[in-house]
Parts: structure tokens; C-alpha cells; sequence
């Protein structure tokens, strides 16, 4: 498996959405021997905290993003940055009511990784989200 990254930078807004979609396709084709399911579940993670940044970062419109997307030692990683205000939120894994229309994010990321980790670096929110690159 290669070591290389794809990369994309953009505005954490709906229509980046897509673009971050975009970028998992290429992944699967850049890397076949990787299990479709484990690109499944990094795709599941990442649209579910792109969409919190969306939502949530602060100032509203005028958070950036980059998103890297890379094999390393037989582990699939994403790693979404952005410039918006400190996540203040749970990590725990704790799943809302079922009538609750918002707080699934964090805990269905959790369910489809190996590890999600979160920091606040450089003045920057970091997510590391990290699953097997099992074999196809």
C-alpha cells in the first residue's frame, strides 16, 4: 500500500460536502487493495464530523477545512482539520434519544472507526479518524 495523500482544502460549508465525498472515491481507486467496507466506514465518519464543522464551526461561513486522506501501515486515516472555534463537545459514544434529531455525529463516527481522536493544535480543530485497511 502506498504512503501517499490525497488532499483537499476548502470552506466548511454544505457544498464542500460532496467534494469530501469525491475524495474517498478517488481514494478507492487509488488504493483497490483496501476492503470497500473500511472505505465505507471512513466515509461514513468523515461526512458525520464534516457535517458537526459545518453545522457547528464558528464564525459560521468562514471556517476553512483540509482534509487528508491516506494507507499508512495497513490503516485507512482521514484527518480533517479546520480553523473554527474549539470543539467544547462529548466524545463520549453516548447515542441520543431516538427522538432526538441531533447528537448522533460523534457516536456513529465512533461506531464506524477503530479510532477517532480529537485536539485542538495550533489554534486549529484536528480529527484523526483511523479504521483497517483490510484486504479486498
Amino acid at each position: 500500500m502506498s504512503g501517499d495523500t490525497l488532499r483537499l482544502d476548502g470552506w466548511a460549508v454544505p457544498a464542500e460536502l460532496e467534494a469530501l465525498h469525491e475524495l474517498v472515491e478517488q481514494g478507492r481507486e487509488a488504493w483497490p487493495s483496501v476492503s470497500a467496507e473500511a472505505f465505507m466506514m471512513l466515509e461514513t465518519a468523515v461526512i458525520e464530523i464534516a457535517g458537526n464543522v459545518v453545522e457547528h464551526g464558528r464564525p459560521v461561513g468562514e471556517v476553512r477545512w483540509t482534509f487528508s486522506l491516506r494507507v499508512r501501515d495497513d490503516v485507512l486515516e482521514g484527518v480533517l482539520t479546520d480553523d473554527g472555534h474549539e470543539y467544547e463537545g462529548d466524545l463520549s459514544t453516548y447515542m441520543p434519544d431516538p427522538l432526538s434529531e441531533s447528537g448522533r455525529g460523534i457516536a456513529l463516527a465512533q461506531a464506524a472507526l477503530d479510532e477517532l481522536v480529537y485536539a485542538r493544535e495550533d489554534g486549529r480543530n484536528v480529527w484523526t479518524m483511523r479504521r483497517a485497511a483490510q484486504a479486498a
